[in-house]
C-alpha cells in the first residue's frame, strides 16, 4: 500500500523559488535609465506612492527619460495596496500603451505593480481572484524593475505580493499571493535612496526585516537553503538598525540594512513565513496600519507563543542579536531572544501595542472601508475585534508554516496582548 508523504511530513518536498537579477549598492539608482533601455523598455509605467513630492521620483524619471524611455506615472498606490490600485494601474498601462513597469518605493509600490502585471496578463481579471499559490495561468507579463527606497520589504526579490480586498467593506481582507510569474525582471537597491526615509518608518521597516529573517529560521518548512541567510539577516538587524534609525545618513548602517532586508527576503522566499505576518495582514486589513509597525508589535508576542516548539532556534536568534548566552541554558537563551526583541523595539520607538496607536491613516478616503474616518481615533480592543483578527489570521496563507499549531482560540491571547498589554 502506498504511503502518502504528507502523512509523514508537513512539507515533504521543499521548493526553491527563483530570484531576479539584482543591482545592490551605492550609485545603483544612477543607472536605472541605462538598465531600462538595455531591457528594451520604450514606454514604461512608473508605479509609486506619494513619493512623487520627495524629489526621488523626479530624479529617477529624469534618468529614465535621458535614455530615451518615455515615462507615464501612476502615483496613487496606497499604503497596504488595495485591489483598485492594481486595477487602476493596469488600466492606465493599457490605455497609455506601455510596454513595461518600474516600481519605486517600498512593498506597497512593488506589490501593486506585481498585481497590475497579473491583471494585464489575464485580460483584466479582478486581482482578488489570484490569492494563494501559483494562480497565474499566463506566466508572460510585463517586464518589471523594482527600485526600493526602504530597507524592509524584500518584495523586489521575492515571489510574494500582498493586496487588500476592499470588495466587502465590513469585512476587508488582506491576502497573500505567491507566484513565480510576479518575480521582477530586475531588483535595484541603493542605500542612498534610504536617507530620506523618516525615522519611525526606518524602525518599522527594520522590524519587517527581523520578521522576514526570524520566521523562516523557525518555520515548519525548516528549509536548509534559507537558514543561513535568515540568521545572518537577524545579526545585521541587531547590529545596525539602531544606527540606521538614529543616524539616517550613516552609510554603513544603511548599507547593512539594505543587505539584511534583501537576504531576509531570499530566506522567506522559499523558507516560509508565519503568524507575525498573519497578524500584520489582519490588523492592516481592518485598520490600514503600517505593515512593518504591525510586525514590530506582533513579533515579541509571536516569538513568546512559538518558544515551546523551537527553543533551540530562538536560542540561536538571541546569540545573533548580540546576547551573550554563554552561561545560559537553551531555554534561558530562547527567553533572552524575546527580551532582546523587546529591548530593540523600545530603543527604536515602537509603540507598546495596537490600542495605543492613533495613526492618520484612518481617513476613509485612504482606506475605503468607512470604519475609521478621522485622525486620532484609537483602535478598539474589545473581544469582537480580537476574535475578528484571530479568525483572519487563521485564513492567512502564512499561517501553515508557523512552527506551533494555531487555532482561533490559541491565537486570541496573543492578539489580545498585542492590542492592549505592554511588556
Amino acid at each position: 500500500m502506498a504511503i502518502e508523504l504528507n502523512q509523514i511530513w508537513d512539507f515533504p518536498i521543499k521548493e526553491f523559488h527563483p530570484f531576479p537579477r539584482a543591482l545592490l549598492g551605492v550609485g545603483a539608482h544612477d543607472i536605472l535609465g541605462v538598465e531600462a533601455k538595455n531591457l528594451g523598455f520604450k514606454r514604461t509605467l512608473l508605479v509609486t506612492t506619494g513619493l512623487r513630492g520627495s524629489g526621488i521620483i523626479d530624479e529617477l524619471k529624469g534618468k529614465i527619460e535621458h535614455q530615451g524611455v518615455e515615462v507615464v506615472v501612476y502615483d496613487k498606490v496606497e499604503s497596504n495596496p488595495k485591489d483598485y490600485n492594481c486595477m487602476d494601474a493596469a488600466a492606465l498601462y493599457q490605455s497609455e500603451k506601455c510596454d513595461s513597469i518600474i516600481s519605486v518605493g517600498g512593498g506597497s509600490s512593488h506589490d501593486a505593480a506585481k498585481g497590475a502585471r497579473v491583471v494585464i496578463a489575464h485580460d483584466g481579471r479582478n486581482i482578488n481572484e489570484f490569492e494563494g499559490f501559483s494562480k497565474s495561468t499566463n506566466m508572460q507579463n510585463p517586464p518589471h524593475i523594482a527600485v526600493s527606497t526602504t530597507a524592509g520589504t524584500g518584495s523586489e526579490t521575492s515571489w510574494a505580493y500582498v493586496i487588500t480586498d476592499t470588495s466587502d467593506m465590513d469585512n476587508p481582507k488582506k491576502w497573500v499571493g505567491f507566484d513565480d510569474a510576479v518575480v521582477c525582471t530586475l531588483a535595484l537597491d541603493d542605500p542612498l535612496l534610504y536617507y530620506t526615509c523618516p525615522q519611525q518608518f526606518t524602525a518599522y521597516c527594520g522590524f519587517d526585516v527581523l520578521a522576514h529573517g526570524s520566521e523562516p529560521f523557525v518555520s515548519r518548512l525548516d528549509f536548509d537553503a534559507s537558514l543561513g541567510n535568515a540568521l545572518y539577516s537577524i545579526e545585521l538587524v541587531g547590529k545596525y538598525l539602531r544606527e540606521a534609525v538614529f543616524e539616517p545618513r550613516n552609510l554603513e548602517a544603511r548599507s547593512k540594512m539594505m543587505s539584511a532586508q534583501y537576504i531576509a527576503a531570499q530566506a522567506f522566499n522559499s523558507g516560509g513565513l508565519g503568524i507575525v505576518h498573519s497578524a500584520s495582514h489582519a490588523v492592516s486589513a481592518y485598520f490600514d496600519t503600517h505593515h512593518g509597525l504591525n510586525n514590530a508589535i506582533a513579533l515579541p508576542r509571536v516569538w513568546e507563543y512559538n518558544l515551546p516548539s523551537r527553543y533551540e532556534r530562538y536560542a540561536k536568534i538571541a546569540k545573533a542579536l548580540g546576547v551573550d548566552t554563554t552561561n545560559m541554558t537553551t531555554v534561558q537563551a530562547a527567553d533572552a531572544a524575546v527580551e532582546e526583541a523587546i529591548r530593540l523595539s523600545q530603543d527604536v520607538g515602537i509603540p507598546d501595542n495596537f490600542g495605543s496607536l492613533t495613526p492618520a491613516t484612518y481617513d476613509k478616503n485612504r482606506m475605503n472601508t468607512g470604519k475609521y474616518k478621522g485622525v486620532g481615533e484609537v483602535i478598539p480592543t474589545d473581544d469582537g475585534t480580537i476574535r475578528k483578527i484571530s479568525e483572519h489570521m487563521m485564513g492567512d496563507y502564512c499561517t501553515p508554516a508557523n512552527p506551533r499549531e494555531c487555532t482561533v482560540e490559541s491565537l486570541i491571547p496573543v492578539v489580545e496582548h498585542s492590542f492592549s498589554k505592554s511588556y
